[in-house]
């Protein structure tokens, strides 16, 4: 490796390091930070770094890396749940994203295939930053999310037929049988790796984790993580989808968290420089000079882009906020759009200036995208309340809720059915317990619907369908989404709606869990900690501390909000003596079949302690347990034994009740 390389990666991460510290003391997204630690170092400005070309080969591992991540975190059966947004909302949004900026470049060009390529670089979205975005809020799984992943995948799948169209735009000619021949293979290969999830990748990886080498297992992933990527693009496949079906592959194994943890290092340090080299194209003087252009493109940009993916979510059937967080989400230009303005300039289809123009206002959509997101709840709900947008957001609610619940009272509302919803429901029915729930997946409520669930379609952010389910009559609402913005307004709206109403909330991180608090939540219960109380306490009981002591600790820690936990005292070790003695206590069951001499025999004349140290606490008759039975406690032929004592003595009690010297104790 060359000093000039390592020299420019020194000033790279130097330069990164103190960009990002200082402006997260200004509390602005690390993103923004990497960006503009790469405007300040590229060779537009202060050219400190020259060698681009370098930093953008570690910039693409990056993207490699994240996408596989995010790929690992899904798995096949998610994935065709999400069909109706890949397909579906994708498509919509690609295609009314090409018709609207074509019309408009159009307007100014009077040039049919610029136009249409101006179409297809604002069409994609960047898949990094909002993956990882998304990943950071601990949204990927929220209602938004998983419509922006959808389209995002979709896109991703969109950049070959555009790329291969590109010739065609410049007014070069194509073959329809060449076209479709690119496309058939990468269709293929798509089916060959999704193949291999399930029947090649778990049977080599179980043999490689056989070696218990770590060092083999971590080369084996990055292998799979890089060659995939690498196979696909041979295929005309971009790099972030094969990236993105590698971790696919892994996901079906149960080695995917492992998988995760060993990628996880790698992964934050190269997607570090990604971002650093988009702010790289950035060329601070044609900005200056050109600020007026640049503003109206962006504003354009952002325009038209959120109109087009909150349409694309609206066709989906997903709540209007949702729809309009969506759009905000998507609203920037993607990573891939360089890739294809690379061709389009060759091709002759951008100019320098057009060229310049485009990156200067595709890097500013980039930044801002962050800040975007960050406000996307608030602007969201405030769009969606407007008058107008609130009758079309409520007669589309009205219209898929196939009969809300009228006179159900004193009822559990349950938000969300994923996999806490549908445990609590099922609990909930058994013991005839009144239930209802909001469920914002319409394929989810049809399914569960036909099955005789009470299941809605319908957003619990909304005081109407709230009172819909008979929120002012409920006595418990448990919320189990993973949107953690959603969770605080439906909590300050049940509880504004109905005072009384009992809130349990789950979420992801304890951070939430004062804030929740003060919106009026009753019980707030972090995945983090829950973890965590679960492992101490299985851990304090092993060194046998009583289990009324763990208890008390538990419910001191809930009623804490599980601030103990970060103080935590637990009491001194148990006496080693105590801890000896009940190390080698064990229990045994003894049935007393039909025809046993024991039968007919009160504890008290079994002399069963005496002869062999051991102890019946209790005594399983019928459906009746008899704890620690009394001395004249008369036993009887079925009767199951509980015995407890040291397994020497417990194995000597047994052979003693099917021995002779039972029969000379008997009769002593």
């Amino acid at each position: 490796m060359e000093p000039e390389f390592l020299k420019s990666l020194m000033i790279i991460f130097g330069v990164s390091a103190l960009v990002v510290f200082a402006l997260h003391r200004l509390k602005v997204p690390s993103i923004i930070g990497f960006i503009v630690a790469g405007v300040i170092i590229g060779p537009h400005d202060v050219g400190i770094v020259r060698d681009v070309r370098s930093v953008e080969i570690l910039a693409e591992i990056g993207v490699i890396l994240l996408l596989f991540t995010i790929g690992v975190e899904f798995s096949l059966t998610r994935l065709m749940k999400m069909k109706k947004s890949v397909l579906g909302g994708g498509g919509v949004q690609v295609l009314l994203t090409i018709a609207l900026f074509g019309s408009v470049a159009y307007l100014a060009t009077g040039h049919t295939g610029r136009s249409v390529f101006v179409g297809f670089l604002a069409a994609l979205s960047s898949t990094a930053i909002v993956f990882k975005i998304l990943s950071e809020r601990g949204e990927t799984d929220s209602p938004h999310g998983r419509v922006m992943t959808g389209m995002l995948i979709f896109q991703d799948l969109c950049v070959i037929p555009l790329m291969l169209l590109i010739p065609a735009l410049s007014g070069e000619h194509i073959k329809t049988a060449d076209l479709a021949l690119t496309i058939g293979k990468a269709g293929l290969i798509i089916a060959v790796v999704l193949a291999s999830a399930r029947w090649i990748v778990p049977g080599i990886l179980h043999q490689v984790v056989r070696t218990r080498s770590r060092e083999l297992f971590i080369t084996t992933i990055i292998l799979i993580c890089l060659g995939i990527p690498f196979l696909t693009s041979r295929f005309g496949i971009s790099l972030s989808l094969g990236a993105f079906l590698a971790g696919l592959i892994i996901s079906e194994s149960e080695y995917a968290h492992q998988a995760i943890s060993d990628i996880l290092p790698f992964r934050d340090s190269f997607l570090g420089m990604f971002f650093v080299s988009v702010g790289m194209l950035l060329n601070i003087e044609y900005i200056f000079d050109h600020v007026f252009m640049i503003t109206v493109a962006v504003l354009l940009i952002f325009g038209l882009k959120i109109v087009t993916g909150m349409i694309a979510s609206l066709s989906l059937g997903t709540p209007l906020r949702t729809s309009v967080h969506t759009g905000l989400g998507l609203a920037q230009i993607g990573e891939f759009s360089f890739i294809l303005a690379v061709a389009g300039r060759a091709s002759g289809l951008m100019t320098e200036d057009f060229y310049q123009l485009f990156l200067s206002s595709s890097v500013a959509t980039m930044m801002m995208t962050p800040l975007m997101l960050r406000s996307a709840p608030s602007a969201s709900a405030w769009i969606a309340s407007r008058h107008m947008l609130e009758k079309v957001a409520r007669f589309r609610d009205l219209r898929e809720k196939e009969g809300y619940p009228e006179s159900i009272r004193d009822h559990v509302i349950i938000l969300g059915f994923g996999l806490n919803g549908k445990n609590l429901a099922r609990v909930l029915k058994k013991t005839e317990i009144p239930y209802a729930v909001l469920e914002m997946n319409s394929d989810t409520v049809k399914e569960m619907k036909s099955k005789g669930e009470p299941i809605y379609y319908g957003d619990g952010t909304s005081k109407e369908i709230l009172h819909k389910t008979g929120i002012e009559r409920a006595r418990l609402l448990v919320i189990a989404i993973s949107d953690p913005v959603s969770i605080r307004r439906i909590v300050a709206v049940a509880k504004q709606e109905n005072p009384d109403i009992y809130i349990i909330v789950r979420t992801r991180y304890v951070a939430e869990v004062d804030e929740l608090r003060k919106l009026g939540a009753d019980e707030v219960i972090p995945e983090e900690f829950e973890t965590s109380v679960e492992i101490f306490s299985r851990v304090l009981s092993r060194y046998q501390l009583p289990r009324n002591v763990i208890m008390d600790y538990i419910d001191s820690i809930r009623k804490d909000g599980y601030s103990i936990l970060r103080t935590v005292r637990l009491p001194r070790k148990p006496l080693s003596e105590r801890d000896e003695i009940l190390q080698h206590i064990e229990t045994e069951t003894y049935l007393i079949k039909k025809d046993s001499r024991v039968s007919g025999l009160s504890i008290m004349k079994l002399y069963l302690r005496t002869e062999t140290g051991v102890t019946i606490i209790g005594v399983h008759r019928g459906d009746r347990v008899h704890q620690n039975p009394p001395p004249d406690f008369v036993l009887a032929s079925g009767d199951v034994l509980l015995l407890i004592g040291k397994r020497r003595n417990i194995n000597a009690a047994i052979e003693y009740l099917e021995s002779e010297r039972f029969e000379i104790a008997k009769y002593q």
